[in-house]
C-alpha cells in the first residue's frame, strides 16, 4: 500500500468517519468502540485498509462494480481529460462523449437504439417505470400502468423501485408503496418443491405463473413485466432451461413491454455483454448502471428500442408528447468518458472470453467444495457471477441461519478474502454465498478465493 499518509492523518481520518459519515446497509453501534474500516487504495483485484491488511476483492467493490479491476490509469486519465474540457451540461443538450459512449453501447445491443443517461441504477428503473405509466396515459387512457416485478428480485431503493423490490426485508418499514405494481413467483428450481412446481419442465412452468397473474390482473391493465436476467441479490438465482423463451412469449402475447434489468449483470459480467444475451431474448427496455464505467464514474442507462422512443414524439403538436424527466447528473460527462475506456479495456483484454473461461472454473471449484462440504447444497451462477447456497441439511434443504452464513463472511474477510452473503434481504432465506470477482480474475486469485472459503466452511461446521 502506498504510503502517503502518515498514521498520524489515517488515525484523523478514521475518527472523521467515526464521527461524521453515515455508512450505506450497516448498523453504527459498534462503531462506538471499534474503528470502522477506511479503504485506502486499491490496485487489480485488491484493496487495502486503513491497517494497511491486503484484501483480494471477491465482490468487485462490495456491490458488484469494479468489473475491470481497481487503479485503472488510462480511466483516470480519460476523465481527467474530460473534465477539464466540459464537466457537465443539462442533458437537453448532447456531448462528446455522451454520443460516442451511446454509439458504442448500442452496437453492442442489436434491436435497441436510444440511451437516456442517468446516475445511478435505482434512478434508471424509476425513469423506466415513469415510461411505462406516461405510455398507459397516452396510448391506453391510463389503464395499461401496471408493472410486474419478481419475487426476491432487487430493483434499487426508491420508494418506486422498492414498490417493485422482492426482497421483503430490505423493503420493510419503508412503506406504504406505490400503487400498480404486481409481485410475479421466483424461478429458482432448487427451492421448486417449496412452490408445489412440477419436476419437469420447471422453466416453463415458472414463466407460466407470471401469465396467471397476468390473467388474474387483467391484461388491458399490465403495461410491463421487469426482471433481472439473473436474480442477484436474491441468491445469484439463474433462470431454468425454457424459463426465458417463454416469459418473451407472454409478453408478446399480452403486448406488455419486457424492461430487463442489467444494473448487475450488465457490461461483461456474465461472460456477455448483457445477461439477457445468455438467453436469447429481445428485451424493449434494458437498464444498467454497476460495471457500466466499473465506478470510476457515476453513469446509468436505461436503453430502449425505436419504438418505444417513437412514442414520445409521435404528436409534435402535443406539449405534453415527450418524456418529461430530467436528471440532473445525467449530464455529467464523466460518465460516459469513463464507460468508454472501462468498454475499450474489456474488449482488447479479452475480459468476456476470461470472464467465461473464469467463471467455468470457479463453479467447477465451487461444486467440487460442494462434495466436501455437505452445507452446500446448491451451485448456481453465470460467468463471473456465482452462488452457493448453504443448507442445514440437503434432504430437507432447510436454510442455513443468516447468523451462520455471516460467519463464514467473516471468517473470509479475517483471511483477507472478501466475499458477499444475501443479507437482510429475504426473511429466513439470506443463505447464500455471493462471489462476483473482477472480469480480470486469474485462477490463482480463484484459488485463493476457494481456498478461504474452504476453510472458513471447514472452521464454522467442522
Amino acid at each position: 500500500m502506498d504510503g502517503t499518509l502518515s498514521q498520524n492523518d489515517l488515525s484523523h481520518v478514521v475518527e472523521a468517519d467515526r464521527a461524521h459519515v453515515w455508512h450505506h446497509l450497516i448498523q453504527h453501534k459498534p462503531f462506538e468502540t471499534n474503528d470502522p474500516r477506511i479503504i485506502v487504495e486499491g490496485k487489480g483485484m485488491r484493496v487495502w485498509d486503513q491497517k494497511g491488511k491486503e484484501h483480494l476483492d471477491a465482490v468487485s467493490g462490495g456491490v458488484w462494480t469494479v468489473n475491470v479491476g481497481y487503479g485503472r490509469e488510462s480511466i483516470a486519465k480519460a476523465v481527467y481529460d474530460q473534465l477539464l474540457k466540459l464537466n457537465y451540461f443539462a442533458g437537453s443538450a448532447g456531448s462528446i462523449p455522451g454520443a460516442l459512449f451511446s454509439e458504442k453501447l448500442i452496437a453492442k445491443m442489436p434491436g435497441m437504439t436510444r440511451v437516456y443517461y442517468t446516475n445511478s441504477g435505482s434512478e434508471a428503473n424509476e425513469k423506466a417505470f415513469k415510461m411505462v405509466r406516461q405510455i398507459a396515459h397516452k396510448r391506453y387512457g391510463g389503464n395499461k400502468h401496471k408493472i410486474l416485478y419478481r419475487d426476491r428480485d432487487y430493483h434499487g431503493t426508491t420508494i418506486g423501485c422498492l414498490s417493485a423490490g422482492g426482497q421483503d426485508e430490505r423493503n420493510a418499514q419503508y412503506g406504504p408503496f406505490t400503487p400498480g405494481f404486481v409481485r410475479v413467483p421466483h424461478c429458482l428450481e432448487y427451492r421448486a418443491a417449496d412452490q408445489g412446481a412440477p419436476t419437469e419442465n420447471y422453466g416453463e412452468w415458472a414463466a407460466d405463473q407470471i401469465e396467471q397473474v397476468i390473467l388474474r390482473e387483467g391484461p388491458d391493465t399490465v403495461g410491463a413485466l421487469c426482471l433481472e436476467p439473473v436474480t442477484a441479490g436474491g441468491g445469484v438465482i439463474t433462470p431454468p432451461q425454457g424459463y426465458w423463451d417463454r416469459v418473451q412469449e407472454i409478453c408478446r402475447k399480452y403486448d406488455i413491454l419486457l424492461h430487463i434489468d442489467e444494473v448487475v449483470c450488465g457490461v461483461g459480467r456474465t461472460g456477455t455483454w448483457f445477461g439477457y444475451q445468455q438467453y436469447g431474448v429481445q428485451p424493449d427496455m434494458v437498464t444498467m448502471a454497476k460495471g457500466v464505467a466499473s465506478g470510476y464514474a457515476a453513469i446509468a442507462c436505461l436503453v430502449t428500442t425505436e419504438d418505444v422512443f417513437s412514442m414520445f414524439k409521435d404528436n409534435a403538436d402535443d406539449p405534453m408528447n415527450y418524456f418529461r424527466d430530467i436528471s440532473t447528473f445525467g449530464g455529467c460527462t464523466a460518465g460516459p468518458a469513463a464507460a468508454l475506456e472501462n468498454m475499450r479495456i474489456i474488449e482488447d483484454e479479452n475480459l468476456l472470453e476470461n470472464t467465461t473461461a473464469m467463471g467455468e472454473y470457479m463453479l467447477g471449484e465451487l461444486h467440487a467444495l460442494a462434495e466436501k462440504h455437505t452445507v452446500i447444497g446448491d451451485v448456481r451462477g453465470k460467468g463471473l457471477f456465482l452462488g452457493a447456497e448453504l443448507v442445514e441439511d440437503r434432504d430437507t434443504r432447510k436454510p442455513m441461519a443468516e447468523k451462520r452464513v455471516q460467519k463464514v463472511v467473516a471468517d473470509c474477510m479475517s483471511q483477507g478474502i472478501i466475499i458477499g452473503a444475501t443479507n437482510r434481504s429475504l426473511p429466513g432465506m439470506n443463505n447464500t454465498l455471493c462471489f462476483s470477482p473482477a472480469l480480470i480474475a486469474t485462477k490463482d486469485d480463484i484459488d485463493q478465493i476457494i481456498a478461504s472459503v474452504d476453510e472458513a466452511l471447514g472452521r464454522e461446521f467442522a
